[in-house]
């Protein structure tokens, strides 16, 4: 068929839909419902998805993240800064984007209530980013939070309730208990992972350094994060243990993926169930709309029998048939997809799938395509059969209809 052929027939369909279209507008509203469950549904899993997936990377760290460490095997003491330096050219060496050194410790904090070890996790300025923490307030360190006489430290909600809830554009000083208070700076309050979190703060390794604590610190054996392709991740495990291995012949390296990717997608069950939900909500309304669209094609014989009789084609009959429902359903399936993203996108509807995480995932796209992909394939479907019934129908027979 020519452009102008086609132009025509799609004239010619829309020009059926605006004479038949209260028993059409009665079908599309069915496929737009339909279509707006299709996408919502689909948009809100692959969001709740993003949001799950948010969490998990908050605790493991992204796809594919990469925890180094090392431990005496003959119960020698760990030669702490020797694995540091260890640990920074290993990422050099392997030119790893995002890396950070990763120490849990407890530092002395001066609370209203007296000093208190508080739980520490001494970290480098890309830790944020590979586990995408949650700030509330403020900022997560930059480098040049590295170079401050007066530490940066984030803290949790837990630490800064029990400081009184300063405000911090007026007071964000917080005393490090070192012998002597330390001044810090709070530069920024993160959300509690759990309900009954204790206080909690992050320091960088510059900082902790300076302060030269010992209370669990440096003395530790140290580890290492690196945030890598997964495709690299299983080649990096193995260099990285045999350089380690080599450097340190009386310690067991251990390098494993922390991510939650690292055994496969745990996701992807959810994705199917949900998929087949939205085919059968789809399906619901290609059936209505099939049956709709019989009923229009059976009184329509007389007018088709007459076309036919004027000189209009097998071909042009059928086209036109099968476009009046591809073009009614796909102007339906717009109308369901942007009622389906102005309900995802409700401010109630988001924080109830997507609470507690560090940054809110976007309409999916592919749910929007979906849903105008099956709109138009449930069209076509649905005008496929009335359009063979039209075709077969003959002159004669039609005019005396």
């Amino acid at each position: 068929m020519s452009f102008s052929g086609i132009t025509a027939t799609l004239v010619e369909a829309w020009t059926e839909i605006r004479i038949h279209k209260a028993r059409i507008l009665l079908a599309l509203v069915g496929v737009a419902l339909s279509v707006a469950a299709l996408t919502a549904v689909v948009g809100l899993a692959d969001m709740a998805r993003a949001a799950m997936a948010q969490g998990s990377e908050s605790q493991g760290g992204r796809p594919a993240t990469l925890n180094v460490s090392a431990y005496s095997m003959d119960g020698s003491e760990t030669d702490a800064a020797g694995l540091r330096e260890a640990y920074v050219n290993v990422a050099e060496r392997y030119s790893v984007e995002h890396s950070s050194l990763f120490l849990p410790t407890q530092i002395p904090f001066q609370f209203p209530d007296g000093v208190a070890q508080t739980d520490a996790l001494v970290v480098d300025a890309d830790f944020g980013t590979m586990r995408r923490v949650n700030l509330q307030t403020g900022t997560w360190f930059t480098e040049a939070d590295t170079q401050r006489m007066a530490p940066a430290v984030i803290v949790n909600e837990a630490f800064y309730a029990r400081m009184g809830s300063p405000d911090l554009a007026l007071d964000p000083v917080v005393e490090i208990w070192n012998g002597a208070p330390v001044d810090a700076v709070i530069t920024g309050v993160r959300a509690n992972t759990w309900e009954q979190e204790m206080p909690a703060v992050y320091l960088l390794t510059p900082a902790y350094d300076r302060l030269g604590l010992t209370g669990g610190g440096m003395g530790a054996s140290p580890m290492l994060e690196l945030w890598v392709p997964e495709e690299l991740a299983l080649p990096l495990q193995e260099a990285i243990t045999t350089d380690l291995t080599a450097q340190f012949p009386n310690f067991h390296a251990n390098v494993y993926r922390s991510d939650y990717a690292a055994w496969g997608d745990p996701y992807a069950v959810m994705e199917l169930v949900v998929g087949g939900i939205a085919a059968m909500v789809m399906l619901l309304g290609a059936v209505g709309l099939l049956n709709i669209s019989m009923v229009t094609v059976k009184y329509r014989v007389r007018e088709i029998g007459i076309r036919r009789s004027f000189g209009a084609t097998s071909g042009r009959i059928f086209f036109g048939v099968m476009l009046e429902s591809v073009v009614a359903t796909f102007a339906a399936g717009v109308v369901g997809v942007m009622a389906a993203i102005a309900v995802v996108k409700l401010p109630i509807v988001q924080q109830q799938i997507a609470s507690g995480v560090a940054e809110h995932p976007p309409f999916p796209i592919e749910a929007a395509l979906l849903g105008l992909g099956a709109a138009t394939a449930v069209g076509t479907l649905a005008g496929l059969i009335p359009a063979l019934v039209a075709v077969r129908v003959k002159v004669i027979d039609a005019i005396r209809y």
